[in-house]
């Protein structure tokens, strides 16, 4: 009998590996990019903007360190609720992943050189439109985003330029 079950069990074995991969195909991947220029040189607006709890006088959210110091690796706390770990980071820009979040959400800060006075600051996001919440869509999902990061980006010019 054990002999038999076996191809039984094989089969039922490959149809669930194959029914998990089906499902990892079935991610629907999206971006969002938004950036601003700004006339300062991008060692200058990386300093003013740069710091990883900055992101609090952005987003006009509460940002605490859970563990980290600031660099690679840190997790910080948007909301008291919301966790984010810093997953890459370069001299002028760093990425961010949240861990429980579905939507395998990734974002990324950064500035860039823009001319020898001016810089462009840019969010680019990346994440699975597939696994939104009930009764979220994935034009009102995005359009939130988009106004939220076009905000933030509003706010890092004001606070550069001094306007």
């Amino acid at each position: 009998m054990r002999i038999r079950t076996l191809p039984c069990c094989l089969a039922l074995g490959i149809a669930g590996l194959a029914g998990v991969a089906s499902q990892a195909q079935a991610a629907d991947f999206t971006t969002i990019v938004v950036s601003t220029e700004v006339a300062a040189p991008a060692a200058q607006v990386w300093k003013e903007v740069g710091d990883f709890c900055g992101v609090s006088a952005w987003l006009k959210m509460k940002c605490a360190y859970i563990s980290g110091n600031g660099g690679l690796g840190t997790v910080r706390q948007l909301a008291g609720r919301v966790d984010e770990v810093m997953v890459a980071q370069t001299p002028r820009s760093y990425t961010i992943t949240q861990p429980a979040n579905k939507d395998e959400f990734h974002a990324t800060l950064g500035v860039e050189p823009a001319g020898p006075h001016a810089s462009k600051i840019i969010y680019s996001v990346v994440y699975d439109q597939s696994n939104l919440a009930p009764g979220e869509t994935k034009e009102k999902y995005r359009a939130q985003h988009v106004r939220m990061y076009t905000g933030a980006l509003a706010q890092m010019k004001k606070r550069v330029e001094g306007k």
